[in-house]
């Protein structure tokens, strides 16, 4: 059974190739093509995997590339469908005329991602109850593009879940709408002398007295099964831990705001769950937008300008539109140095541009006028062009800029700040629970034959090979 399942999934991965390839997208085939060998990676690894948090990030790795091939998969079923319509010259089924403008694209960023936790008394305060960890970390999707946070450790010490990650998507458009995921596996305290060898069982038997150390002796014997194998070595056909959902939430323009917000949380566990975790039901986070009309310029070139209130000879500046605000400069290089405008002209949703053409004899003939109320004072700056030409170009990127306002809102009333992300690394090693085991030192460093010997070896061998695999994997995001 498992081998036809295997068939059928590696059929499953050759159509998709082969869908990629009809379409001649090579980046979308670069990122799935990525995706399908770290998933293979992490499948082989996750059954190598001797220690938990090594098992841990092998089944998270394995579940954010199961999610952004399931969402390449969608995007080449879209664009294939598209292709094929534009072929028969069908329409999609909505049947509507396509917009005649589209809002310009930009950058939305999530950071400070806070998610607070309600403990019982006992628990918390009191310290009582049985001590359970969890593993969890989120998994953040707008679009295709799909982004995780790092993995943390949550029990009952903690107050809230907090990820220190700065995610930024750099393809989104003002509907874009950003879904976050918390998925958690809960870890089963271990006895503190679980997993210990069979050389610490005899110190420990000694030391506990006869028949105490009897006891604990057979509690750590049957732990390794028939006794046939080392307690600590790796089981064939390891499973690994399961992550399951336990909150979600959506968040679109309305929640992009210059600071930090609070957003209820929909859960996805109750207290029975095996994975249950006692979240208060919201999520805290920074999340910004930058759209392209804010931080690029959107049209440049001569002008002569009369400023408000003047009617003698017209200044001949060299115009930059950009965000909110035509600047005006001297020359185009002062544009490229940094230098100060001459003078700005603000453009914001209440400013009224109008074209006109006044007579050719007056050798001005190619004019418009930008109009803003600041309280009961109306100025007017008078601006001509070259051309018909230039003035049609000057006056689609006014237009355009109205309507990235209108889809924008609130993105555009002032810059937001994004910190730009550091590279991703690969994750560190998990705290590890602190135990007697861990306290006794079973051999010197380096001593050849020691108990062990063979086993920290394999482990360290896995350790590197792990990290080395994850170190591609986040070279590339």
């Amino acid at each position: 059974m498992q081998d036809r399942l295997h068939i059928l999934e590696d059929l499953n991965m050759l159509y998709i190739r082969q869908m990629a390839l009809s379409l001649e997208d090579t980046e979308l085939q670069r990122k799935l093509d990525h995706e399908i060998r770290m998933r293979e990676g992490a499948c082989k690894l996750l059954a190598a995997c001797s220690q938990r948090e090594q098992t841990l990030e092998a089944t998270k790795s394995l579940l954010v590339c199961n999610s952004r091939i399931l969402s390449y998969m969608g995007e080449l079923q879209r664009r294939k469908e598209a292709q094929v319509l534009g072929k028969t010259g069908r329409r999609p089924s909505d049947g509507g005329l396509l917009a005649e403008r589209s809002p310009c694209r930009g950058r939305v960023c999530i950071s400070d991602l806070r998610i607070p936790l309600m403990w019982k008394d006992t628990e918390y305060f009191k310290n009582k109850g049985d001590l359970h960890r969890w593993a969890v970390f989120m998994l953040l999707q707008l679009g295709e593009d799909i982004q995780d946070t790092e993995m943390i450790l949550v029990d009952r010490t903690l107050t809230d879940i907090s990820f220190q990650n700065h995610l930024l998507f750099t393809e989104a458009g003002p509907d874009f709408k950003l879904r976050l995921e918390l998925y958690g596996a809960c870890m089963e305290e271990e006895g503190a002398l679980a997993g210990a060898p069979k050389r610490l069982a005899t110190k420990l038997s000694s030391s506990l007295g006869r028949s105490s150390g009897r006891r604990v002796r057979a509690s750590l014997e049957s732990t390794g099964g028939s006794g046939s194998s080392p307690v600590l070595l790796p089981t064939p056909a390891v499973s690994g831990p399961r992550y399951h959902l336990l909150a979600h939430t959506t968040l679109t323009l309305a929640a992009v705001q210059d600071g930090f917000r609070t957003h209820d949380l929909t859960l996805a566990s109750h207290e029975e769950h095996p994975a249950w975790l006692p979240l208060y039901g919201s999520v805290c986070c920074r999340l910004v937008a930058q759209p392209l009309c804010m931080t690029q310029p959107t049209a440049s070139g001569s002008l002569r300008v009369q400023q408000a209130g003047e009617r003698q000879d017209w200044a001949r500046v060299h115009g930059v539109l950009k965000g909110t605000d035509l600047f005006c400069y001297r020359q185009p290089e002062d544009a490229d140095t940094g230098k100060e405008p001459l003078f700005t002209i603000a453009i914001n949703k209440d400013t009224r541009v109008q074209a006109g053409e006044l007579d050719q004899t007056t050798g001005r003939p190619f004019t418009l006028s930008i109009s803003n109320q600041y309280g009961e004072d109306k100025v007017t700056h008078t601006l001509q062009t070259e051309s018909r030409g230039a003035l049609q170009s000057w006056m689609e990127a006014l237009w355009q800029l109205f309507f990235d306002m209108s889809q924008w809102k609130q993105c555009c009333d002032e810059i937001m700040k994004i910190e730009t992300p550091a590279p991703r690394k690969p994750p560190q090693a998990l705290a590890k629970q602190r135990s007697l085991y861990h306290e006794m030192v079973l051999s010197e460093p380096g001593a050849p034959g020691g108990p062990g010997e063979g086993l920290l070896l394999q482990d360290n061998a896995i350790s590197a090979e792990i990290r080395a695999l994850l170190s591609s994997y986040y070279s590339d995001r």
